[in-house]
C-alpha cells in the first residue's frame, strides 16, 4: 500500500498493477507488479537505468539495430523483474532478451512482459553470461561492482561493434573499479550519471 505510482526522468510512468494512473501525452508507462524480484523504479540503480534507456530513446539508438525489424537488440543482465527491458521495449527497441540466475526473476519477467504486451519481443531465461544470442547493439546490466568486474570481458563480448553498455549498481567508491576492469576489456567509457553514492557507467565496444 506504500507503492504509488512514480516518474522517472522525462516521461517514463511505472505504474503498480494495483494503483491508477491517468497518462499524459508523452508518458511512457510500464505496468509493474515486481513480486520478489528486484525492479520497481525505488532503487536509485533502477532510475539511472531507466534514465539511461530513455537518452537512448532520445538519441534514437533504439530504433538502429540488428533485430528483424530494423531495431536495437536489448540484452538486459540480472532482469529482475523485467523493468529495464520492458522499458527499452516501450521506447522503441526491437528483440528484448533478458536473463537472472534466480527463476522468480525469470517469471516475474515473463508476467511483466505479458502485461504490457511484449510477450512477444522478450525473451527470458534463467542464466548468465555468455548468453550465445548475441551481439547486441544495447546491454543493461545493473549489477553490483564486484559482478561487473567478474563480467567485464563477457559484457563486453556480448555487444556487437559500436555497441553501447549501462552499467549500474556501482557504489561510489568502486566506481574505479568498474572502469579498469572495462577498459581491460576493450570497452571506453563515455558516460557517467550519479544519484547519491551510486553510479551508472556507459561504454562502447569500439566499431
Amino acid at each position: 500500500r506504500h507503492v504509488g505510482v512514480l516518474q522517472i526522468g522525462r516521461g517514463i510512468v511505472i505504474r503498480p498493477t494495483w494503483r491508477r494512473h491517468r497518462r499524459r501525452p508523452g508518458d511512457t508507462v510500464i505496468a509493474m507488479d515486481p513480486g520478489m524480484a528486484f525492479g520497481t523504479g525505488l532503487h536509485p540503480t533502477t532510475r539511472l537505468c531507466l534514465a539511461g534507456i530513455e537518452r537512448w530513446a532520445d538519441e534514437r539508438r533504439l530504433e538502429r539495430g540488428r533485430a528483424r525489424d530494423g531495431r536495437a537488440r536489448l540484452l538486459d543482465v540480472g532482469c529482475g523483474s523485467g523493468i529495464l527491458a520492458i522499458a527499452a521495449g516501450l521506447l522503441g527497441a526491437g528483440e528484448l532478451v533478458g536473463v537472472d540466475t534466480d527463476p522468480i526473476a525469470i517469471e516475474a519477467t515473463v508476467a511483466n512482459a505479458r502485461r504490457n504486451r511484449l510477450a512477444r519481443r522478450l525473451r527470458a531465461r534463467q542464466g548468465s553470461l555468455p548468453t550465445g544470442a548475441g551481439p547486441f547493439d544495447l546491454v543493461a546490466a545493473n549489477l553490483i561492482a564486484s559482478v561487473l568486474d567478474a563480467l567485464a570481458a563477457d559484457l563486453a563480448a556480448e555487444l556487437a561493434p559500436g555497441g553501447r553498455l549501462l552499467a549500474s549498481g556501482i557504489f561510489v567508491d568502486r566506481e574505479a573499479d568498474v572502469r579498469e576492469a572495462f577498459e581491460a576489456a576493450g570497452l571506453r567509457v563515455v558516460g557517467r550519471d550519479a544519484e547519491g553514492d551510486w553510479v551508472a557507467l556507459e561504454a562502447e565496444r569500439p566499431a
